[in-house]
């Protein structure tokens, strides 16, 4: 059984190229560079909405962002 679907992918010819050249120069194909790229967006997509969700909190308890590193801190030191 297949792990993969086949999609299709609009592209402009120069951003093409692009992936072309790179898909080359590291030895992949234009698939596994194209995979690669969007499990990295996704990836940073969750890290802003994980920062957004502590900027949220944050706020929501009147703490400074720059106090947040010191205040896990003592929180982990006290544990």
């Amino acid at each position: 059984m297949r792990t993969t679907k086949v999609t299709s992918l609009s592209l402009p010819p120069k951003l093409l190229r692009e992936a072309e050249r790179l898909a080359r120069r590291e030895g992949r194909t234009k698939s596994e560079l194209l995979r690669e790229a969007l499990r990295r967006y996704v990836a940073d997509s969750r890290w802003r909405g994980l920062q957004e969700f502590g900027r949220a909190q944050a706020r929501k308890l009147r703490i400074k962002e720059s106090d947040v590193e010191r205040l896990v801190q003592e929180y982990r030191t006290e544990r």
